[in-house]
């Protein structure tokens, strides 16, 4: 799916493949994973990127977690336009990178949100140190009557001679479940503890 299309996802039902990691003809590789979320919302999703601040709340998240660190642009509960310094294990690998956040209406049709269900749509560009872009990032997140379901997309951009292989495309790929999973597992209780009061 090109970047552009992705108002496709607020389209009722689900695309062919929702899991799984595929090679397009320039040498991209495309990364899609669909995890659901029972007890969840799409505005307690939006709620925990703002929440993160530091490196023992990232590793709240996934044990493989090594470094977290935003800029001066993040503020308690805001991280559009911020950028966070990551290290991860994926795998065998350990990934460096920076995410630059941005605001939905960029890529999206903000105003179809309501219909859709889209409770929250997280988007950022994985870039070097120079501000050169390595990967883009989609999380849509739509509510359901159970919870909520996180439908992920992501971009793993190649610069000749270097391209994403198949073993990144799957340590991607199984990152994300695990993470996302644990997510899903930890954040209404989390949500309800910071949130006194707000209804889910």
């Amino acid at each position: 799916m090109p970047i552009e299309e992705l108002n496709q996802l607020l389209e009722p039902g689900y695309m062919p493949v929702e899991t799984g990691y595929y090679r397009v003809p320039n040498g991209d590789m495309h990364v899609r994973v669909l995890i659901r979320m029972p007890r969840c919302k799409g505005k307690m999703v939006d709620w925990w990127f703002g929440y993160i601040r530091d490196t023992e709340t990232y590793q709240m998240w996934h044990p493989a977690h090594r470094f977290f660190k935003w800029d001066e642009k993040w503020s308690p509960g805001h991280y559009i336009g911020a950028t966070h310094t990551i290290e991860e294990q994926v795998g065998t690998e350990l990934f460096k990178v920076r995410i630059k956040f941005y605001d939905p209406s960029e890529v999206f049709d903000v105003s179809r949100f309501k219909a859709a269900r889209v409770g929250a749509a997280v988007c950022g560009d994985a870039i070097d140190d120079q501000g050169i872009p390595h990967g883009h990032l989609i999380h849509t997140v739509r509510d359901t009557d159970y919870g909520c379901e996180m439908r992920n997309r992501f971009w793993l951009l190649h610069h000749p001679p270097h391209y994403p292989d198949d073993k990144v495309g799957m340590g991607v790929l199984t990152h994300n479940l695990e993470e996302m999973g644990n997510l899903a597992d930890f954040l209404p209780d989390l949500y309800a503890r910071e949130n006194p009061g707000s209804k889910s």
